[in-house]
């Protein structure tokens, strides 16, 4: 696995994120008929916050995103994408990991969605993640806290 970092996005990596976003969702929102190439950057762009985003970097270089969003009884885990060279590499469980680590100490649970047929579900449920609804697009999970 590759040496890797996370630092504090800013606004300066919205562009990054948005067009990293597209290409990663594309194949399962393709499959879904949900892809349109503007609104797939767009709501990246509307949603935004970099003070809950961190970027991923492999040497230096720009791999990756996620973001850890606060509410009311949880976090929720969004936006996290990783560059397609690098996934199955360890680093997007490596990281999980540590995000994870940091919501333990906090006690929070962590939900997220993703779509229907994304092969990332795999990754959540390795983590521990369960479901907890679904619906024709979307799949919600939460983690709860480890025993």
């Amino acid at each position: 696995m590759a040496d890797w970092a996370i630092r504090q996005a800013s606004m300066s990596d919205i562009e990054a994120v948005a067009e990293l976003r597209a290409t990663v969702l594309r194949t399962d929102l393709v499959r879904l008929g949900r892809y349109d190439a503007h609104r797939v950057r767009q709501r990246l762009r509307d949603g935004f916050d970099p003070a809950h985003t961190w970027v991923i970097e492999v040497g230096r270089v720009f791999a990756g995103c996620v973001a850890l969003r606060p509410a009311d009884d949880s976090h929720w885990l969004e936006h996290f994408y990783l560059t397609p060279a690098l996934q199955g590499s360890g680093i997007g469980s490596s990281v999980l990991r540590e995000l994870l680590d940091r919501c333990d100490r906090s006690g929070a649970l962590v939900r997220l969605n993703l779509l229907q047929g994304s092969p990332a579900r795999r990754l959540y449920e390795r983590h521990g993640f369960t479901v907890e609804f679904e619906d024709p697009v979307d799949v919600f999970m939460v983690r709860r806290l480890p025993r």
